[in-house]
């Protein structure tokens, strides 16, 4: 940070971090706009009036800290200022509505992978967004679709994880501890990129495949309460073939596509 906060010296880091982040994805072999704010609302926010500006696939935003975060519903995501690695970028993939889900499992997957490799740390996810070091949460995954006329236009691609230090007033919230942004980054556009082929016929089955086994969930006993509060509780044993969670219950099993899961001990 430069000390005297002034407007040019802040321009000048602004133009710095975006030159670094073009690096970041050219090492990931992707061309595309980047734009670094060194606070916003929300990366996401950011994110979704590029897309609906026409900015295209794979522009990516940026932020040392955000002001009003967001999480899965409703929730606010809480960090503490130069903390964290917050960024969001945008997709236009040729898939229905209805299959948007794969890409959170594929978002959490190439983060944790992310994780082993740049920190040595066994980040896991949890259904559908959360990502887990140990029991803690260090991470979680946003991802926000523009529907028209029954096809998916757009979709933000948002990710938070902890890095310095994890906010104290988050029960159980966690954090990876000192690691290289811009390594972890290029390591999670890398592998992001590596399994984005949502035209391919074999996408689905591609992403659930490296995804089953890195899930915290899959093999827990859970409470599932879904958007019209309707709860289920039982074993999550399974993904379905677009990435609902399956729960087997006393009384059969049981899909799981949108709300809240709570992991029982």
């Amino acid at each position: 940070m430069w000390s005297d906060g002034s407007s040019t010296s802040r321009a000048h880091r602004a133009g710095r971090e975006r030159r670094a982040l073009r690096r970041v994805l050219r090492k990931a072999g992707i061309d595309a706009p980047a734009y670094y704010e060194e606070i916003t609302e929300s990366t996401n926010g950011s994110a979704l009036r590029l897309a609906d500006g026409g900015e295209p696939e794979w522009t990516l935003v940026l932020a040392d800290h955000q002001t009003s975060g967001r999480g899965r519903l409703g929730r606010r995501w809480v960090s503490a200022p130069g903390t964290s690695l917050l960024f969001s970028f945008v997709l236009r993939p040729a898939l229905e509505p209805q299959e948007g889900l794969l890409l959170t499992l594929l978002a959490g997957l190439s983060m944790g992978e992310a994780c082993r490799e740049v920190a040595g740390t066994d980040v896991r996810c949890k259904w559908p967004n959360d990502l887990l070091l140990r029991d803690g949460k260090v991470g979680g995954i946003l991802t926000e679709a523009r529907v028209r006329r029954g096809r998916l236009m757009s979709v933000v691609v948002g990710v938070g994880i902890n890095l310095g230090s994890a906010p104290e007033d988050v029960d159980g919230a966690v954090a990876l501890g000192p690691v290289d942004r811009s390594a972890l980054l290029a390591a999670f556009l890398r592998n992001f990129r590596g399994r984005y082929h949502p035209d391919g016929e074999a996408f689905a089955h591609d992403v659930i495949s490296a995804y089953r086994p890195q899930c915290a969930t899959i093999g827990k006993r859970v409470r599932a309460t879904v958007t019209n509060g309707f709860a289920v509780e039982g074993v999550a044993i399974d993904l379905d073939p677009i990435g609902n969670l399956v729960v087997r219950t006393d009384k059969g099993r049981a899909t799981v596509a949108f709300g809240e899961v709570l992991h029982l001990r």
